[in-house]
Order: structure tokens, then sequence, then C-alpha cells
């Protein structure tokens, strides 16, 4: 496995949801840095022993807006 790919969404009060795509793997913060820090530290968690690792991590972020027209 070379790649892991998280989905990421925008919560209601600003903080953010990661899920991965194909994996076990869920984490969440209140901002896009700390965010960054805890799927690397959920993805080592997860991987902690095992041999196949991924090299890349991709976050992929939703975004869901509505626009009011008239």
């Amino acid at each position: 496995m070379s790649e892991l790919i998280f989905e990421v969404t925008q919560e209601a009060d600003g903080g953010y949801v990661a899920e991965c795509l194909t994996e076990a793997i869920f984490t969440q913060a209140d901002d896009w840095d700390g965010l960054r820090h805890n799927v690397k530290e959920a993805v080592a968690a997860y991987y902690f022993d095992r041999s196949q690792k991924p090299s890349v991590i991709r976050l992929h972020m939703i975004r869901d807006e509505m626009l009011a027209l008239g």
C-alpha cells in the first residue's frame, strides 16, 4: 500500500474530522494543523506492528455549502 486517502469534513463548530476510506482510521481536531498531526499519529498507531505502511497520506477536503437565492 503506497497511499492512504482520508475524507475530511469541517464541522459546524469549525473543527475537522478525517476518516480513512480504506482502513478503520478516524480522527478529529480543532484546526487544520492539529488535524494533520492527528492523522499522522493515528496512521502510525494503526500500522505500529505491521510491515506494510503507506508512504503517502492524502487529505481530501469535502466542503458542503448552501447558497440562498433571491
